[in-house]
């Protein structure tokens, strides 16, 4: 089975390109505007990607960063990766979110990524 990020990276769909990465918006956003930057390599632990090729993937924050800034105007923004099954990865090919945020899309968003372990999440109260 193809990889869909790999077709992606090969489609007219890229908002940013260099030689070792490319960027495309997410096709499940979790927000308007939400990017994927991925290696060209097929590769699916980010952790495993070589050091240019994470320095081709985070030299594509800030091109598709003023895309989003143009386009969608967030208040902020989210950026993570998930490596492995345990993290939640779902696709097997690495990857970097590029996720905007807006003020009110949810109630508290203090936290932000810690979320990923909501008993966790609220460092700020006592327990």
């Amino acid at each position: 089975m193809a990889c869909a990020f790999c077709q992606r990276i090969a489609s007219a769909e890229v908002l940013a390109v260099n030689e070792r990465a490319a960027a495309f918006f997410d096709a499940f956003p979790l927000s308007p505007g939400h990017v994927l930057i991925v290696p060209r390599r097929h590769e699916p632990d980010f952790l495993a990607l070589t050091e240019i090729e994470r320095t081709a993937v985070w030299a594509l924050v800030d091109p598709v960063r003023q895309v989003i800034e143009t386009r969608f105007r967030p208040d902020g923004y989210n950026l993570g990766v998930n490596v492995g099954d345990a993290a939640g990865q779902t696709v097997g090919h690495a990857h970097l979110h590029l996720i905007p945020r807006y003020a009110g899309d949810v109630s508290d968003p203090r936290g932000g990524i810690r979320w990923i372990i909501p008993a966790r999440a609220r460092y700020w109260e006592p327990t």
